[in-house]
């Protein structure tokens, strides 16, 4: 079961690739896209609202592409669901009108939502970055190091 729309899981797969993948040159939506097999139209826009709310920067020009804004220990896996769900809208797809949904399910299910949210909250971009190099997601390549001065 899956508590997380696809967008949300996107967006926390699209900014953890781009942590890793961002040093030395900001990583092209297109080949963003190639790793998760999507076409780059869909992602580019659910990109777009990440650099919103502040947590990647895009670079134009010929190397241009996408890079952290801040650094991966900053940045929380609820951030970056709130920022992927402010410019979705799921809830409003929903009507809901049942008095089930209203009384018994929906409260059950704010529950766990509010649950989720504060574990994503607790789970930072360096934390899932360790964990992708642990199970070699993409390789087993050198790691370089996220500092800022």
């Amino acid at each position: 079961m899956i508590l997380l729309s696809r967008r949300s899981l996107l967006a926390v797969a699209a900014v953890v690739d781009i942590a890793i993948h961002a040093r030395p040159v900001p990583v092209a939506a297109k080949a963003l896209a190639a790793r998760h097999n999507l076409p780059p139209r869909h992602l580019e826009t659910l990109l777009q609202s990440l650099v919103r709310a502040g947590i990647l920067k895009g670079v134009r020009g010929p190397k241009g592409g996408y890079e952290l804004a801040r650094e991966r220990r900053r940045i929380s896996a609820g951030e970056i669901v709130r920022a992927a769900l402010a410019d979705s809208d799921e809830d409003a797809k929903f009507g809901g009108g049942s008095a089930l949904v209203q009384q018994v399910v929906g409260p059950l299910v704010e529950k766990a939502s509010r649950e989720l949210i504060a574990l994503l909250d607790s789970t930072t971009v360096e934390d899932l970055c360790r964990e992708a190099d642990t199970r070699a997601v993409f390789g087993a390549k050198a790691r370089t190091v996220d500092f800022t001065i």
